[in-house]
């Protein structure tokens, strides 16, 4: 008896839906015809038996009166025999001397080889673009191998190191991959924001946007919440060039999900505007059901809970004649229907869903309507032909090497020699020969993006803060460098005009699909026009940071993708970068490059109470890869910074950043600015590269490091402090990261960081017993004392905030003047 064995349990994924009644309305439903292959094995027949008595279902291969249809279902087979073997050359043939457990998803792939190899040898062109969903990713890799793009040599290196990714990866493939998945839903919604892109990128280039923005999807996936948020945007349904494909296999990681799902996710599609087409049974199961007695069957199979269903799967012709009439009024008419079926056919028929059943499919794809997004809602079997097929804990389930080699035998294929081409001369070998030929890309070339400038010159004066400085900068931008500022594109929730965007708005335009008049643009109250139009350059989502961030890493990637840099920034309230960090580090992972702005930010925020005030966002932008962080104290320290960002976006060397900003108003005089243009010049080079000394002492009793608006509580703290004959050098840092990165170049752990920052601010000479402040989680630059192993104490906010004034706030979380006083006096003794 064959065993089923369990590799992965603690692997995360596919948490499916369900068989339901069919709808009506826009949801239409495919696969009703005529049959195609009724199959010929004997009546009474029997295939074997495995660890339910059953012999894998490679056995009833898909039959087709269309030569076409039976030339791919050749190649269908070979897809899903290159996966399986993939997935089992990284188990069972590689060596794994560590011992621990490398996986794959021989059942997840099984389930979506039907729908892959139909799209991609009958449907896509060289202009659309696949988010494959993440367990899918050998099926990925044996088509490119079977189309000639992916060397043979890498099909034994999944999840190896500098092989084959376990999951999709742009990045880190050697494979094609459009869309880098593994992050369960932020590859589904990708091609979404992947659209917006391409339709906003064309735009900027003058070339129009082409292609459809293909998303397979496994059920699991749909119960993401960012899903229905981009799903649900306004935006979204303008957007003709999506299609998704859902892979309704309906089992999870632990077994078979039982509730019925399908009907209510239709609805909630064609809710949203989706056109939503239904591929529930194939054309030998729904000849079947046209037969006098058909509809009784119909009704069974719909109404059949989905464990009950997949243990069909698992059972005999005999078993499968018992059990499928039920108990009901219509057990008789489907008993006496089955029996004018052979046990092969049945067997084929019970296995038939419409998301195995190529001609289904092929129908389902004709009927797309490129006005609006598409969902296409496919029934499969998980493990579909695999030993381990219906099983309810097959998910990470692998092939044992006797199964391996039935499922070879089977299939027609050499399990010693696995990874074998068509022929060239046969029609599978010219089916692939030609679609790799459809399928080619011209290369596109990496454009340099457009000179940013370093400095506009002017020196802030009075009271300003470094959110309205956010705004004032992008403003000076379209006069200084007009290029540069053609370049950006702002994103936001519905927080334009409370994150000052404002002015910018007004000056560029709210981009939109199509355009519409602002009936408000006459009214001599209103401040801030709303113009939108195909050139806008500033597009607002609705209150969903999830999707703000993921059009980001898309915006963000136009410059690999299309070989058009754009320079997107995305603006949302600091406390709410928590909720967006997941899906915009998977797109900085990606190859987005991007600036992500935060503001207001801390408990600086003091009425707005503890829900809205961000206490650990400081720790995430020091350690988040690919991104360098900033926490400007003034307006020049922010246009520079921002600057400095624009300019490292768009290049394949490029890196993302993240900005902290305040409210709060500062005397801009304290920034003491140089007035020689040489010290200007090393004063900005030096906020670049993450501080300066703000006010110097010559032989210094303490040093007192701060960030952001806590810049005048440190300065007065010195002043008091000196009154009384204690000598406190006042450090700003702009930007804990990359002075993190100096220390580390430093101690030789890392060779490209730059270390002449740390001589400059905090050299050896005026070493001293330190405090640092700062308005957020005060480990944020606890660091800083081992650059010459001093003393050290570290005010910050390490609890939840409350409402009230600001001088009360600061004194609740001790990074008032008198604390920073007290603690360096502590430090100090």
């Amino acid at each position: 008896m064959n065993q089923i064995t369990l590799a992965e349990q603690h692997d995360t994924s596919d948490q499916p839906v369900t068989a339901d009644q069919p709808t009506t309305g826009a949801i239409s439903t495919v696969g009703v015809g005529a049959a195609q292959g009724t199959g010929g094995g004997a009546a009474g027949g029997n295939s074997g038996v495995d660890a339910f008595g059953q012999d894998p279902s490679a056995a009833f291969a898909p039959q087709y009166s269309d030569p076409s249809l039976q030339v791919l279902a050749e190649v269908e087979q070979r897809v899903l025999w290159l996966s399986t073997a993939i997935i089992h050359h990284a188990n069972r043939v590689r060596v794994n001397a560590s011992g621990i457990k490398v996986g794959g998803h021989q059942a997840s792939s099984a389930s979506i080889a039907t729908i892959m190899t139909s799209l991609w040898f009958g449907q896509l062109r060289a202009e659309d673009r696949v988010s494959v969903k993440p367990h899918a990713s050998p099926i990925l890799h044996g088509i490119n191998y079977l189309l000639g793009s992916l060397d043979e040599k890498y099909l034994t290196t999944l999840r190896e190191f500098g092989g084959l990714q376990s999951y999709p990866s742009r990045a880190k493939d050697p494979d094609p991959v459009d869309y880098s998945t593994g992050s369960v839903g932020i590859g589904a919604t990708a091609p979404i924001w992947g659209a917006v892109s391409r339709r906003y990128a064309g735009k900027v280039s003058g070339k129009p946007s082409m292609g459809r923005q293909y998303s397979l999807v496994g059920d699991a996936e749909l119960d993401e919440g960012a899903v229905w948020e981009a799903v649900l945007d306004s935006g979204t349904s303008e957007l003709g060039e999506i299609v998704w494909i859902v892979d309704l296999n309906r089992q999870s990681l632990d077994r078979v999900v039982p509730n019925i799902a399908a009907g209510k996710i239709e609805r909630m599609f064609d809710a949203a505007g989706w056109q939503v087409i239904t591929v529930r049974f194939g054309h030998l199961l729904e000849s079947i059901m046209n037969r006098p007695g058909g509809d009784a069957l119909r009704r069974r199979i719909v109404d059949m809970s989905n464990p009950e269903y997949q243990r069909l799967l698992r059972c005999t012709a005999e078993q499968v004649r018992d059990r499928l009439p039920g108990a009901g009024d219509d057990a008789a008419t489907i008993t006496a229907l089955i029996q004018t079926i052979d046990d092969d056919t049945l067997l084929r028929a019970i296995r038939n869903l419409g998301g195995h059943d190529l001609e289904s499919l092929r129908e389902a794809y004709a009927q797309i309507d490129d006005t609006r997004p598409t969902v296409i809602i496919a029934y499969t079997v998980k493990g579909n032909r695999l030993p381990t097929e219906g099983h309810p804990q097959n998910h990470s389930s692998l092939l044992t090497l006797e199964q391996f080699n039935t499922l070879g035998a089977q299939l027609g294929e050499n399990p010693d020699a696995p990874f074998s081409k068509f022929a060239s001369d046969s029609a599978a070998g010219r089916l692939c020969a030609e679609t790799a030929a459809r399928l080619e890309r011209e290369p596109y070339p990496i454009v340099e993006p457009p000179a940013v400038p370093a400095d506009f010159g002017r020196t802030p004066s009075g009271t300003a803060t470094t959110q309205a400085a956010l705004g004032r900068a992008l403003l000076d931008l379209t006069r200084a460098a007009p290029a540069a500022a053609a370049a950006v594109v702002t994103v936001s929730p519905d927080v334009s005009s409370s994150t000052n965007l404002a002015g910018w708005l007004n000056k560029v335009g709210v981009w939109s699909v199509n355009e519409r008049q602002d009936w408000f643009s006459d009214d001599a109250e209103t401040i801030m026009h709303w113009r939108e139009k195909p050139t806008g350059q500033h597009i607002e989502l609705g209150i969903a940071e999830v999707n703000l961030v993921s059009l980001l890493g898309e915006l963000g990637a136009t410059w690999s993708r299309w070989s058009q840099p754009l320079f997107p920034i995305g603006v949302l309230y600091d406390p709410f970068v928590e909720r967006a960090l997941e899906p915009w580090s998977y797109g900085i992972y990606a190859g987005g490059q991007s600036i992500l702005v935060g503001t207001p930010s801390g408990v600086t925020l003091a009425p707005e109470g503890g829900a809205h005030q961000s206490i650990k966002t400081p720790s995430i932008g020091l350690e988040q890869p690919g991104c360098i962080s900033y926490e400007p104290a003034f307006a020049l320290d922010t246009e520079w910074v921002l600057l400095a960002s624009l300019g490292r976006l768009g290049r394949p060397d490029g890196t993302s950043a993240y900005l902290r900003l305040s409210t709060k108003p500062l005397d801009q005089q304290l920034a003491s600015i140089p007035e020689d243009p040489a010290a200007r010049e090393r004063r900005r080079r030096q906020v670049i590269a993450g501080g300066y000394v703000l006010r110097a002492a010559e032989h210094p009793d303490a040093t007192i490091v701060t960030m952001g608006v806590m810049v005048p509580e440190a300065l007065e703290a010195a002043d008091r402090l000196l009154a009384q004959g204690t000598r406190a050098e006042v450090i700003c840092v702009t930007s804990p990261g990359l002075l993190y990165e100096a220390l580390q170049g430093r101690n030789g752990q890392d060779d490209h960081a730059e270390t002449w920052i740390l001589d400059q601010i905090l050299p050896a000479a005026k070493a001293a017993p330190m405090v640092t402040v700062l308005d957020g989680h005060p480990h944020t630059l606890a660091f800083l004392g081992g650059i010459n192993r001093v003393p050290m104490r570290n005010l910050g906010v390490s609890h939840f905030g409350q409402a009230g004034d600001v001088t009360d706030v600061y004194r609740y979380h001790s990074i008032d003047v008198d604390s920073i006083i007290r603690a360096t006096l502590d430090v100090i003794a």
